[in-house]
């Protein structure tokens, strides 16, 4: 209950999305002690699994955005030609992503609103925006260290991490790739992405840094492997120990290399501990309460498996564009469907899970890397989450819908 005495302390900085989520916190908490203290003590389980693994995530974010490494990576990001550019954003954000979080795309979007503001607003902006939104919207899907992939892997038992990885990552892959296609015709050479054209030295300068970047994110994926898989940790668990180890290292080599260590600004956190937190609250509440009237010996029919994957990655969508966080789904469907499902084919459901949550928050308004991109470039949530993204959306939507059926139906 720690967290969200949290929340409740910060009432004044809270977000009018995440006083809702608050609001509704303290109704369904004096609702369960009249009715069902079990659901309280459910969903206060499931708040408190991923409340530390939220904290680690945000605190790791915030000490590496510290890094001199970023200005350097982000400007690389910037050079090429329209069809480099973009690759290089997407994938580059989706890769800042594994151990930055949504602190990728205010980075990156950060460099893109210099450029609006500098050269004006033209379609290697608008491009270079999609590309950042899609770049982060991968990480659910492929990233190890995503809370995606460490809640789905603790919600359904017998879903191991790297089981899920080997078929969600190439699917991040393709999303990443395929928007190539999915963006506008820039004519003539864009002179408001011309951050590392004159050269070849920014790329040079990147090399390092990027390997940096790219070795600290294996070095935190393996770590959570191996306290997962020799230490039975739960992944969540394995990829907080895993953060926080990150976090320590780091703060000792600047401590020893520049004498001085100057902690970030952990301020705004109860938004993030209401939003992500509550979610994952509400959910447990949600879960309890359905399990129960379910029943104990409630199982579907063996074609409904199919279907219900067909369907779980529609509703993550659905879900988030009337601004219900995809933990709170994820923490639904992992808790109803995890227990019933056929462990054969449990890693199913969880693609349907992972890609339909990376699907979503690259194509809504409500989602953080939305939100960041307005703030940080102008540009509308609503334009770039159904103007630009609807129609890219809905293909991997059902592309995931059928790569999960036909996985099902297999495994089956």
């Amino acid at each position: 209950m720690l967290a969200c005495t949290v929340i409740f302390m910060g009432w004044g900085q809270l977000r009018p999305v995440a006083r809702v989520i608050a609001s509704l916190i303290l109704v369904v908490t004096v609702m369960a002690l009249l009715l069902n203290p079990g659901v309280l003590a459910s969903a206060v389980h499931r708040m408190a699994g991923i409340t530390g693994l939220i904290l680690a995530v945000m605190l790791l974010s915030a000490v590496l955005s510290t890094s001199k490494d970023l200005a350097a990576i982000s400007r690389s990001l910037f050079g090429g030609r329209s069809v480099a550019r973009y690759l290089g954003l997407s994938l580059g954000t989706g890769v800042l992503a594994i151990p930055l979080n949504f602190g990728s795309v205010g980075l990156v979007a950060t460099m893109i609103g210099k450029q609006v503001q500098d050269g004006g607003d033209d379609a290697a902006t608008r491009n270079a925006s999609r590309a950042v939104i899609r770049g982060f919207g991968a990480s659910p899907m492929g990233s190890p260290l995503s809370i995606a992939v460490a809640l789905t892997v603790t919600l359904l038992p017998g879903l191991a991490s790297w089981t899920l990885l080997v078929w969600s990552m190439p699917f991040a892959l393709s999303y990443l790739m395929v928007g190539v296609w999915f963006r506008e015709k820039e004519l003539g050479a864009s002179p408001s992405l011309s951050v590392s054209d004159v050269s070849g030295e920014d790329d040079l300068r990147a090399f390092w840094p990027w390997m940096r970047f790219v070795g600290l994110a294996l070095f935190i994926s393996l770590e959570a492997y191996a306290l997962n898989t020799w230490a039975g940790l739960k992944y969540s668990q394995a990829v907080t120990l895993s953060c926080l180890t990150v976090i320590i290292l780091y703060l000792v080599i600047r401590r020893l290399v520049a004498g001085t260590v100057n902690l970030p600004s952990m301020a705004n956190v109860s938004n993030e501990l209401a939003i992500m937190g509550g979610a994952s609250f509400l959910g447990g509440a949600l879960t309890v309460t359905a399990l129960s009237s379910l029943g104990s010996d409630f199982v579907l029919p063996g074609w409904a498996y199919a279907v219900a994957v067909i369907c779980i990655p529609w509703l993550f969508y659905a879900g988030g564009a009337v601004g219900i966080n995809p933990i709170l789904t994820a923490t639904v469907f992992g808790g109803v469907l995890g227990p019933i499902w056929p462990e054969s084919s449990i890693f199913g459901l969880g693609i349907a899970m992972v890609t339909g949550w990376g699907v979503t928050i690259a194509g809504t308004p409500y989602s953080a890397n939305a939100i960041l991109l307005e703030r940080f470039t102008g540009y509308d949530a609503r334009t770039a989450s159904y103007g630009w993204n609807l129609s890219y959306s809905c293909l991997f939507l059902g592309l995931s819908s059928s790569l999960c059926a036909t996985v099902v139906l297999v495994s089956s």
